[in-house]
């Protein structure tokens, strides 16, 4: 090994190839200029490329890729949800999920473990019946459990709780994990190699509208104009529309999550509850990824605070009470942007060349790939596919809600 490392050193491929290119300068004008390079713009710019061929692409970040929202999420990935229209939406992804490393040619981690959710009363377990029902009849394999079927998942879950009883659960074994930033950058280098520009350091901070149409977009780094513009900024959804004159339906709340030390492995499926505002995984180096519910008021920050530590712990430890000596290693926290009905916002604006990718709540890493394969469809064609049309914008004015607010895994 020493001699081969010697070898690669006095090469000429080294230093290796980065899979980014340095951000070049901006150019005048784009076919498509994407708003945010999180995971969800670099699919859509990656999957633009691919798929469709177009290739004068940029991607606008004002930090660096993957550093907002995508690399503050607890990475799980599902598709066990109410409506029929979001179970074939993120069944959809769970499917690109499975594919994504090889077809990407980067290792995302991709885990498909399981997920368990509790249900603490007879109203729980009514929903979760339903939630079986729409599950199995768009294809998604998703059941009822029962106590025994319970210990036999999760052998070491508390199942002697008084205080929150465990009357059942919903068993979904297309839940599963991946690795947030290696999803990012497996699109971003992929999207490159076609041809695509990724700025990073560039903060958008204004647009030119004219005659219903975004014809320039204004940067820290100076002006360029697309044929298209995307916009996909995770929790600052609103605040980026603004300066195209949209308001969107939406208000952002910071989501707080957290990971112990690493531990010897004990927990292969993801489990939640959405009673104890809690869900707890262990990743493939051993830590605890806890998360629960988002503060309780709206606001823009990413910081930390110790009531959701005190409660999160709490309510772990009423799953796993062996768990009270494990020592915290971080907390973090994003920035949530909800709708009124819980889903998201995916389609047209009401300006001609301008796309949302906006309202995804907690639910923004799961859908990645299909948001970005689906979206980059319609910027091409001009028309939304219709596993879009339900999350279209137009439906806050119609009431054609797609009401998801049960289907968190930690309630809100």
């Amino acid at each position: 090994m020493a001699f081969g490392l010697l070898k690669y050193g006095f090469s000429r491929r080294y230093p290796a190839r980065r899979d980014i290119p340095p951000t070049p300068d901006l150019k005048p004008s784009y076919d498509v200029v994407i708003i945010g390079g999180g995971g969800h713009g670099l699919a859509t710019a990656y999957y633009l490329a691919c798929n469709h061929g177009v290739r004068k692409v940029c991607v606008l970040e004002k930090g660096y890729l993957a550093g907002g929202n995508t690399a503050r999420n607890t990475a799980v990935i599902r598709s066990n949800y109410i409506t029929p229209e979001s179970v074939r939406f993120y069944k959809e992804s769970v499917e690109l999920y499975g594919g994504l490393s090889g077809e990407l040619g980067f290792n995302l981690l991709y885990s498909q473990r399981g997920q368990l959710t509790l249900a603490h009363s007879d109203a729980t377990l009514r929903t979760f019946r339903q939630r079986a029902e729409v599950g199995r009849f768009c294809g998604t394999r998703i059941e009822m459990v029962d106590r025994k079927q319970i210990r036999e998942i999760v052998p070491c879950l508390n199942l002697g709780m008084k205080r929150y009883p465990i009357l059942g659960g919903l068993w979904h074994p297309d839940g599963g994990t991946g690795r947030h930033d290696a999803v990012a950058w497996g699109y971003a280098a992929r999207a490159a190699e076609l041809g695509v520009e990724i700025h990073q350091r560039t903060e958008v901070t204004g647009m030119t509208v004219d005659n219903g149409r975004v014809t320039a977009v204004h940067t820290s780094r100076g002006m360029t104009r697309g044929g298209q513009v995307v916009q996909a900024v995770a929790g600052m959804s609103s605040r980026v529309a603004a300066l195209a004159g949209i308001r969107l339906p939406i208000r952002s709340f910071p989501l707080q999550a957290m990971v112990t030390q690493p531990l010897k492995p004990f927990l292969d499926p993801l489990v939640s509850s959405a009673g104890l505002h809690a869900y707890v995984s262990q990743t493939a180096r051993g830590e605890l990824v806890i998360g629960g519910g988002s503060d309780p008021y709206p606001l823009y920050a990413t910081r930390s605070t110790l009531d959701l530590k005190e409660s999160l712990i709490a309510h772990t430890l009423e799953l796993f009470p062996f768990l009270a000596e494990v020592r915290l290693l971080r907390q973090w926290a994003g920035i949530t942007d909800m709708t009124p009905d819980y889903s998201p916002i995916l389609g047209a604006s009401p300006l001609k060349n301008y796309w949302l990718d906006a309202g995804w709540g907690t639910w923004g890493f799961k859908a990645t790939p299909v948001a970005g394969k689906r979206l980059a469809e319609a910027v091409a064609t001009g028309k939304p596919p219709k596993i879009l049309k339900p999350f279209r914008l137009e439906r806050f004015r119609s009431f054609d809600l797609v009401n998801e607010m049960g289907a968190t895994a930690a309630s809100h």
